[in-house]
């Protein structure tokens, strides 16, 4: 199976994608991008009243329907208090973690007044003044976002338009190696975004039409838990996830495979449907894993919480370093698009 051309649109598009700041609750604007992308393939794509965007990608039988599940929100931060000295203390958004997000630059968003620019430091960083520097835990009550303008108070700060609730978004950092690795923030869950595009793009160029109705929902609070509760059609019977998978210690997914999960912290996936996963991955020559994961929940667990009587599965690129620098691969990519494409047709 050839797919060389598909998997290099999905490294232009992830890039693309990457580009556009998303955090959890400000995703607005690459929701569009993603609407625009499918209508660019020839879909109809709509928006949710709760922000995502759901698509039909065709097929025949609507009374055993499938619906793939990404989602292009990611971390970040908000502004949780104007500190006196003119920098500004953070709450999380989703799984941000200030131990790998220290030192990273960020663009601050403001309700009304536009962005300004400014780096996550540790409080007191300079090395050669701070004699705790290397003791002090990495907390988010010891960070701050100094902030790249001439400002020593916190009515200096105001004066800019910079509020409590406004959004900080970190720099993704994005690159792709010429041995096809893809490094940056927030890979989860973007890489998988541009994979369902390929799929997409895949079905149009070809003239593939599943058996079964297909339908896409590129979800926008996933990583608070509740962003594939709802949209799902009728006739639906499975749905499956297209997220990261996980490479680490104890894992036998690297980078280059497609990773297939039988359970993470929220219990097992159906077992029908994992077999029929790593079935598409052999009927099409995919390389993948299975593996548990030990800290980890997915879209589709929100469908089902929700109430959706369905079947579900998770799937995805293996990606290394988990809501940090994360690091996947071109293979990751094309692996993951074989085994949909065998899962479906």
């Amino acid at each position: 199976m050839e797919l060389t051309k598909y998997t290099d649109y999905i490294l232009d598009a992830a890039v693309r994608l990457l580009a556009v700041p998303s955090p959890t609750g400000y995703t607005e604007e690459a929701a569009a991008w993603v609407m625009k992308e499918f209508e660019s393939l020839g879909y109809a794509p709509v928006k949710t009243v709760k922000g995502g965007v759901f698509v039909e990608l065709g097929g025949k039988d609507a009374a055993d329907g499938l619906l793939l599940e990404a989602h292009t929100d990611t971390l970040g931060g908000m502004v949780k208090t104007i500190k006196g000295n003119g920098r500004l203390e953070l709450t999380p958004l989703g799984g941000m973690n200030p131990n790998n997000a220290e030192a990273e630059n960020v663009r601050i968003i403001t309700k009304f007044d536009g962005e300004y620019e400014g780096t996550l430091q540790l409080t007191d960083a300079s090395i050669h003044v701070n004699g705790e520097y290397n003791n002090t835990k990495r907390d988010w009550k010891f960070m701050e976002v100094v902030i790249d303008e001439d400002v020593k108070s916190a009515e200096d700060v105001k004066k800019l338009g910079i509020g409590i609730g406004d959004i900080v978004c970190f720099d993704p950092r994005t690159r792709i190696t010429k041995s096809g690795y893809i490094k940056s923030r927030f890979l989860d869950d973007k890489y998988s975004v541009a994979i369902l595009l390929g799929y997409a793009r895949y079905l149009k160029e070809t003239g593939a039409v599943p058996e079964r109705k297909v339908y896409a929902h590129i979800t926008v609070y996933e990583e608070v838990g509740h962003g594939g509760s709802a949209s799902v059609p009728a006739g639906v019977t499975e749905a499956i996830s297209v997220d990261m998978g996980c490479v680490g210690e104890g894992l036998d997914c690297t980078e280059r495979q497609v990773s297939i999960c039988a359970k993470d912290s929220g219990g097992p996936y159906s077992y029908a449907v994992v077999k029929k996963l790593i079935e598409a991955a052999k009927k099409t020559g995919a390389d993948y894993a299975v593996d548990v994961y030990p800290h980890y929940g997915s879209d589709v667990e929100a469908t089902l919480s929700g109430g959706a009587d369905i079947r579900h599965g998770l799937i995805g690129a293996g990606v290394y370093a988990s809501h940090g620098y994360e690091r996947s691969h071109r293979d990751g990519a094309e692996n993951t698009l074989k085994t949909i494409i065998g899962y479906t047709l």
